[in-house]
């Protein structure tokens, strides 16, 4: 009841994938991950009206049900959907998938990184057929949420200086919402030379990698005040301080990188006080994915959102181990993984 069978046809290899094998985010095993998924739709079940047969899909690994809390309130990207079942398991508590007789979970509720996919109708929604699936699926996770951290949560306005700590696919999705939002000036800060050099591709005034003090250039950049909004995009207790050092009084940092769940931040009790600076977590970009997505896809088709380019490397899905392995190394700004 309420669910949907889609022919996959490419997914993301997103750093929450590698958190969930790596035992970052606690998840039970076995498990089939990917969640940042476009596709087509094969079957629909009892009580499906949003989608039909033949759709061309993008999947959210946030459901929304339209009607609980959040839901009402105008975020969805906390839809209590998602805390219904056990993690791995479907809206019923149970699972689609088996091996041997062995329940297997799904991550989110989709486990996108197999050639079929039963996922929760509230947890997709159709897109113009013109759009590459591969391009789709970057909006499914990545994009939504580095864009939506600019556009939404901070967010970012015209004029204003920022600073993005971490340059994968999700730190260029936040440079690429910088830009798109007008700031005036934009600090990128990554240990890798190569993602500095996207990230200046990308819309960055200015890159700094480990051979400087980025804090103490980007203070210099700014007469000594710091820069209006800030973002943390790789989940370290130390780059949050960095970034937090580097935001003004008054100013922003918008916590968008996922850390481990025994890391820790400190605060000054005196000088978050006096400092006035605020710190703000970010789920998904803020996402409401019913109009999020089909607005992020058109700002593609208008040029103004770049999105082939962030694409390093595409894999079949019987190269997924490598795609992983890729992803942990640092090499990909993302790959993806294409189903023939």
């Amino acid at each position: 009841m309420g669910e949907v069978l889609v022919r996959m046809k490419a997914v993301g290899v997103c750093h929450s994938d590698l958190s969930i094998i790596n035992g970052t985010i606690p998840h039970p095993f076995p498990t089939v991950v990917g969640h940042e998924g476009a596709g087509i739709v094969e079957q629909i079940g009892e009580g499906v009206h949003n989608v039909h047969p033949g759709d061309h899909v993008l999947l959210s690994f946030i459901p929304q049900c339209g009607h609980c809390y959040f839901c009402e309130h105008k975020s969805p990207n906390f839809c209590l959907a998602a805390n219904q079942s056990e993690p791995g398991k479907m809206l019923d508590g149970t699972t689609r998938l088996s091996i041997n007789g062995r329940p297997v979970s799904s991550l989110f509720m989709l486990g996108n990184m197999a050639e079929f996919a039963v996922v929760p109708s509230i947890s997709l929604t159709a897109i113009d057929t013109n759009v590459p699936f591969e391009i789709a699926a970057l909006v499914g996770c990545g994009v939504t949420t580095g864009i939506g951290a600019a556009l939404k949560t901070a967010p970012v306005r015209a004029g204003d200086r920022v600073a993005i700590f971490g340059c994968g696919g999700v730190g260029l999705s936040v440079i690429q919402g910088a830009r798109i939002a007008g700031a005036k000036e934009i600090f990128a800060v990554d240990l890798s030379q190569d993602k500095l050099e996207l990230a200046e591709s990308f819309g960055a005034t200015e890159s700094f990698g480990s051979e400087v003090n980025a804090v103490k250039e980007i203070m210099a950049r700014t007469d000594g005040i710091g820069v209006d909004k800030s973002f943390e995009v790789v989940g370290h207790p130390d780059l949050v301080q960095q970034a937090l050092s580097a935001t003004r009084r008054g100013g922003t940092l918008t916590l968008v990188g996922i850390g481990r769940i025994d890391h820790t931040i400190s605060l000054n009790a005196l000088m978050m006080p006096v400092s006035g600076k605020i710190i703000k977590g970010c789920l998904y970009g803020d996402a409401d994915f019913k109009t999020d997505f089909p607005y992020y896809l058109d700002l593609y088709r208008r040029n103004q959102l770049e999105l082939e380019r962030l694409i390093t490397k595409t894999y079949h899905i019987d190269e997924a181990v490598q795609a992983i392995a890729d992803l942990e190394q640092g090499k990909n700004a993302r790959g993806v993984i294409v189903f023939e």
